[in-house]
């Protein structure tokens, strides 16, 4: 921007000199706070839980500072990822430890358990304890535990962080990118029914929320306990051949939602 009628000093045949007036830019600042806000946006349009909501902004405002700490000063930049890498590294992430009808498997037991008893329906969840989605379900299959577990319908967890060769099997990516964790597999006569997330055709995992509404009405929940609960009465077999079909599911009676 130049300023064309400068004022005039000196003789009045002096040549007119331009002067550069420097414009006023934005802050910059601004512009990263609304952008990383826009994104905290995008991303708790997933988050189920008040915990997951208030983790991604916290993550977020981190990474915030940390751009704001480079520009001010590449020094202070360094000292706070130092810092936030310490901490990552010394402070252990919450895990759950409330009530629950789970049965932990590991790499020995889990294909022994699965084929014990060909009547039992298993639910099982894949996790790792460094997944911020584990730490967000682990109280909600939890209560469905709680609602659900009879003698015919069983819930167990693996922890594939810990054991790799059961994600191998079970083809469970444990990668730091992945959108595996958690899964949930159906097993029916010991055999792997259907699962959540599922994987597409290019081994990607299609992208799906694991509230406890999806999983009641995804695995049919409410349809496996009662008939589970009237075989274990009638003391009858659970046909092998016959799997229950995945399909939508009435609500189940209220004296029936919890057994022990």
């Amino acid at each position: 921007m130049f300023d064309k009628n400068p004022p005039q000093t000196g003789h009045p045949h002096c040549l007119r000199v331009a002067r550069y007036v420097k414009p006023v830019e934005e802050p910059r600042e601004v512009e990263i706070l609304m952008f990383l806000s826009a994104i905290v946006m995008m991303k708790n349009r997933r988050s189920i839980t008040v915990e997951q909501h208030i983790g991604n902004i916290f993550m977020f405002s981190k990474v915030a500072n940390a751009i704001l700490f480079f520009r001010l000063d590449i020094r202070m930049g360094l000292l706070y990822i130092t810092l936030c890498i310490v901490f990552l590294m010394t402070c252990k992430p919450p895990l759950y430890m409330g009530p629950e009808y789970i049965k932990y498997f590991s790499d020995k037991t889990i294909d022994e358990e699965l084929g014990r008893d060909k009547r039992v329906t298993w639910i099982v969840e894949f996790f790792a304890n460094w997944s911020s989605d584990c730490q967000s379900f682990a109280p909600i299959y939890a209560d469905l535990s709680l609602k659900y577990n009879c003698t015919g319908l069983n819930f167990g967890k693996v922890d594939v962080g810990r054991y790799t060769d059961v994600s191998t099997r079970y083809k469970v990516s444990t990668s730091p990118l992945t959108k595996q964790l958690p899964t949930l597999i159906l097993f029916q006569g010991g055999k792997e029914v259907m699962r959540r997330p599922q994987i597409d055709k290019k081994g990607r995992a299609v992208s799906w929320t694991f509230s406890e509404e999806n999983v009641i009405r995804e695995f049919n929940l409410n349809e496996l306990y009662q008939r589970a609960k009237k075989l274990s009465k009638a003391g009858d077999r659970i046909p092998e051949e016959q799997p229950v079909a995945m399909g939508p599911a009435a609500v189940p009676d209220e004296e029936s939602k919890k057994d022990k």
